[in-house]
């Protein structure tokens, strides 16, 4: 009874991501808070407390300096700065739910790039997963990116871009700048893992229970399909030019479908041949999860 009330719960966060999570209301605010809290909790249970922490100080670390960086400098994103939350505290220039927003995306690209790899989600073993499943993670961040950035800086109003970009006012600079910034975040942990693997634990963990930060991942993809209902209206970026929000709306449901929510499908499908059909469904985080497989 508990396991099926967990999962109804769940399910019924997944839904309330699908539905507020593509708008920028308090409530869309209030849900991806919660998000980032179930997630936390998965990670203290798949990776362990020290890894989890590791992951959680090592992405807030890098990705506050980056975008301090980035505000004060223009590297490695372009020019802009922040308009969400100017009453919260900040760190520096960037508002304190920043950090926290790249772990929730942060943790799903990292456990998605180690099933598609087939790579142990506790970390690599070996100097060839220690190169790749950072790289791989990155793109899965960085794609998110990708299909959020212009309704958040246009028809959002959350950051904007001084200089207009050419994908509805956000430049190339931008997605290079994510690249790198997640790359480096994701290459940190994979580094701290990697001289940890000596005391590695041994902690089992379904296929289902892996699911978890895949279908919100998928969720944060599906969330841009009932913004298309929305009116079209006529938004001004910060460099003065006019976009329709329907056409904004409409690329970012289509770079969802066609980007991130492929990566999660697949994600999920590398679960599923996990499952053992005698009913046995574990996943030991110390071992590479290619392994489990057979």
């Amino acid at each position: 009874m508990a396991r099926f009330c967990s999962w109804l719960a769940f399910s019924a966060l997944l839904l309330a991501v699908v539905y507020q999570g593509g708008r920028t209301t308090i409530l869309a605010q209030g849900i991806a808070a919660l998000s980032i809290v179930v997630l936390f909790l998965h990670a203290l249970l798949t990776l362990g407390v020290i890894r989890a922490g590791a992951f959680l100080a090592i992405c807030l670390t890098v990705t506050f300096a980056i975008e301090n960086l980035g505000v004060a400098t223009g590297f490695p994103f372009g020019a802009y700065e922040f308009l969400v939350a100017p009453d919260l505290p900040h760190v520096g220039a960037i508002p304190v739910i920043v950090g926290p927003l790249y772990f929730g995306i942060g943790y799903p690209a990292w456990i998605i790039a180690c099933l598609l790899l087939g790579t142990d989600v506790g970390g690599p073993a070996n100097r060839r997963e220690l190169a790749f499943t950072p790289v791989v993670a990155a793109f899965t961040l960085t794609q998110w990116d990708v299909v959020m950035d212009p309704a958040s800086a246009t028809i959002g109003r959350a950051w904007a871009w001084f200089e207009s970009g050419g994908y509805f006012g956000v430049p190339l600079s931008n997605f290079f700048g994510w690249f790198l910034t997640t790359w480096l975040f994701f290459q940190g942990f994979a580094l701290f893992a990697y001289r940890d693997r000596g005391r590695r634990q041994s902690i089992r963990r379904s296929p289902a229970f892996l699911a978890v930060p895949v279908l919100l991942y998928a969720a944060s993809a599906l969330c841009h399909l009932p913004p298309l209902l929305d009116p079209d209206t006529a938004v001004v970026d910060a460099g003065g030019r006019c976009w329709s929000s329907a056409d904004i709306r409409e690329t970012a449901a289509i770079m969802a479908l066609f980007t991130m929510l492929p990566v999660a499908v697949v994600a999920l499908m590398k679960l599923a041949g996990m499952a053992d059909p005698l009913g046995a469904e574990t996943v030991r985080a110390d071992r590479p999860t290619h392994f489990l497989a057979s």
